[in-house]
């Protein structure tokens, strides 16, 4: 449910929404959210001084009922 409410969240702000996707991995620490997004839209995800990706990150967390992390990586930076 997190993953399909991130990436619904992130296509609405990016210029290539097709490329979004969202990959759930868990990890000894809790779950973490691997959001890749076209390299053009990344700047736009992160936002100015990191205001939008903070922002999301406040609403998945409101969303979950433990520990959730989630990076931003490009396409290109498999």
């Amino acid at each position: 449910m997190l993953a399909e409410a991130l990436e619904h969240l992130v296509a609405g702000v990016v210029d290539h929404p097709d490329d979004v996707s969202v990959r759930t991995r868990q990890l000894r620490r809790g779950r973490l959210l691997e959001v890749r997004v076209h390299p053009d839209d990344l700047g736009k995800v992160i936002g100015r001084g990191g205001r939008t990706a903070t922002s999301f990150r406040t609403v998945i967390s409101s969303l979950s009922d433990s520990g959730v992390r989630i990076d931003f990586v490009d396409i290109d930076g498999r």
